[in-house]
């Protein structure tokens, strides 16, 4: 099994946004520009979403996403030109549109920002978003990156208050396909991640609420999260595109891993 197709939430109600969001993932959205971070590719091209079969675009888009995150594993650069001759050899016409929808998926699924340094030549680094490092607390930093997963907690928490009662934590991960119980294809076991790993690691707290009965509890922001990022950041950085486009790139990702362990079963 790759480690991509091993099994966000909008963080707004799913009935008011769960249609507009897949359909907005699954269809083109051919004026909107790319992640601030990563420029548009130099790539021109009047291919649009609607002109490629959505099964093929899904597939290009997570072939890219793999090799961006091989490149953020290795901390190695990549370009323009490596993706397209490397990856997109046969559907070069279609890259601008692959491109961006990676970059999203790999800041919002994996929490890996794509960041341009030399606009020139369109070469870009892959680097933690918001400056989380969990990433390489784990496993040496060899295994998927699971930052993506993080913010979504702490932007949870932030939505209330900073303090994150369990159910809701719970009910955003179950948005995205996410549960307690059922090991999870890129975040493995979710509950011993975010009570036992993100816990340990300082990332998060995990308490009962005080005098309730039957015993609740509810997640806060660790002194790591403090340390490493800020509430600002998350709400000028990061909030809004995660409230409006994570859920559509988890689902794209975790249908295309779906497809994986079917061929290879």
């Amino acid at each position: 099994m790759s480690e991509l197709s091993k099994p966000k939430e909008d963080l707004q109600d799913p009935g008011e946004a769960q249609g507009l969001e897949e359909a907005q993932l699954l269809e083109a959205e051919g004026g909107e520009a790319a992640p601030p971070s990563a420029s548009s590719p130099p790539v021109s091209s009047s291919a649009t979403e609607e002109a490629l079969p959505q099964e093929a675009l899904n597939k290009m888009v997570a072939n890219i996403v793999k090799f961006l995150l091989r490149k953020y594993q290795t901390k190695e650069p990549t370009s323009d030109a490596e993706l397209l001759n490397a990856v997109l050899r046969d559907n070069q016409e279609h890259y601008p549109v692959v491109f961006r929808q990676a970059v999203e998926c790999v800041l919002l699924v994996f929490g890996v920002d794509v960041k341009e340094v030399d606009p020139r030549k369109h070469i870009y680094i892959m680097v933690p978003t918001l400056g989380l490092t969990c990433d390489a607390m784990q496993r040496g930093g060899q295994g998927l990156p699971k930052a993506g997963l993080l913010v979504v907690v702490l932007s949870v928490i932030l939505q209330n208050r900073d303090r994150g009662p369990e159910e809701e934590i719970w009910g955003a991960l179950n948005k995205m396909g996410v549960y307690v119980g059922r090991e999870h294809s890129i975040f493995g076991e979710p509950r011993e991640l975010l009570t036992q790993v993100w816990v340990r690691d300082g990332y998060l707290e995990y308490r009962q609420v005080p005098d309730s009965a039957p015993a609740r509890y509810e997640f806060l922001w660790g002194p790591r999260a403090f340390a490493e990022t800020s509430k600002g950041k998350f709400t000028e950085a990061f909030l809004l595109r995660v409230k409006q486009r994570a859920l559509r790139a988890f689902r794209l990702l975790s249908a295309e891993a779906e497809g994986e362990e079917e061929e290879g079963a």
